[in-house]
């Protein structure tokens, strides 16, 4: 049967009367009859929140800006929280407060294999849907999907980056806070990328700390230790901004040492525009704030019938050849500037 719009009208009327339908609703209707229009519900403006292992990281920057521009598109709104320090206690709680203030979707970074799968089970029997980035959780999550790199494979190709880089001796990854599933699989991927090499490479896995002086520090205090080595290599961004200021201040790299790492701190990308470092890897962190947005937006406005999908944001090695356009554009894609090229929304 089909409703022309004053017995729309009327039904809504009738039910406001009982009820039923919100005011705002009814006036949309209204409004909407004496323009002509075609009758179109208001479009809800959802709230998603994000629950972060380092909130406050300068990693991501970018990833907030996504997470901004795919609001002003979309009309959503989103709060990030979580921990400043990997405090898994923390980031629970937090995610307990979406789930307790009824969230319309959440977004963590499931850096432990467990602590996260009741709380993302409880949000998800409450209708709540739940993505994971940056950091995916061990196979006991329920998680709708995944947005972010794979991690183990990035490893495998850092690690098949060392070998062709050191020939032998003693190499050193540093790793801000091992067992963490944001990190563990990357240090994981390249021990075996160079034992597979066959290279009579030895590793060394050195455990930085979440906060970058003391990560800086221990590096130093490394190489110090073993003035040998061959090669310094991070997992995680504070780490490799950490290998290339004890790489510039020791002049290591002239002497023969190899190094790199991971994302797209100034200090990492001006130490390869100045043969410090031999690369970094970037990891597209701005589409780890979009597109939880993106995957979110649409199970809701489509009622669950489209359903989050797994989105790995690749790998791309950043070095001498390809990293001027990283130092000399200003972009909320990497970070560098908060000014949209374009307007959003």
């Amino acid at each position: 049967m089909t409703l022309d719009r004053e017995q729309l009208l009327k039904r809504l009327g009738a039910a406001a009367a009982a009820g039923l339908v919100p005011g705002a609703l009814l006036e949309a209707a209204k409004a909407d009859a004496a323009t002509g229009g075609g009758f179109v519900l208001p479009h809800p403006r959802w709230r998603f929140v994000f629950v972060n292992h380092a909130t406050v990281n300068p990693f991501f920057i970018p990833t907030r800006f996504g997470i901004e521009d795919a609001g002003a598109l979309l009309g959503t709104t989103s709060r990030w929280t979580g921990s400043e320090r990997s405090d898994v206690g923390e980031m629970v709680k937090a995610m307990d407060r979406a789930i307790a203030h009824r969230a319309d979707g959440i977004a963590v970074s499931i850096i432990h294999p467990k602590a996260f799968n009741e709380p993302t089970q409880r949000a998800l029997a409450h209708g709540i849907p739940v993505v994971a980035y940056n950091a995916d959780g061990g196979r006991g999550n329920q998680r709708l999907a995944y947005i972010g790199q794979d991690l183990y494979q990035s490893g495998l190709k850092f690690g098949a980056q060392i070998a062709r880089l050191v020939g032998e001796g003693d190499v050193y990854i540093f790793i801000a806070t091992p067992g963490e599933l944001n990190l563990q699989p990357r240090a994981d991927g390249a021990i075996d990328a160079i034992n597979d090499s066959g290279k009579p490479i030895r590793v060394h896995v050195v455990a930085t700390g979440p906060d970058v002086h003391a990560e800086r520090a221990k590096i130093e205090a490394t190489y110090l230790h073993d003035r040998k080595l061959r090669g310094m290599f991070a997992v995680d961004a504070g780490s490799t901004q950490g290998v290339a200021q004890v790489m510039r201040k020791y002049g290591l790299h002239r002497k023969g040492v190899r190094g790199g790492g991971y994302d797209l701190l100034p200090a990492t990308l001006r130490a390869i525009t100045e043969r410090h470092l031999d690369f970094t890897i970037d990891q597209q962190p701005y589409l780890q704030g979009f597109l939880p947005i993106l995957q979110l937006f649409f199970v809701r406005y489509t009622g669950g019938l489209v359903a989050p999908a797994d989105t790995n944001t690749g790998l791309l090695f950043v070095t001498r050849r390809n990293v001027k356009r990283y130092v000399t554009t200003l972009t909320r894609y990497e970070g560098s500037t908060y000014l949209r090229g374009y307007p959003v929304g």
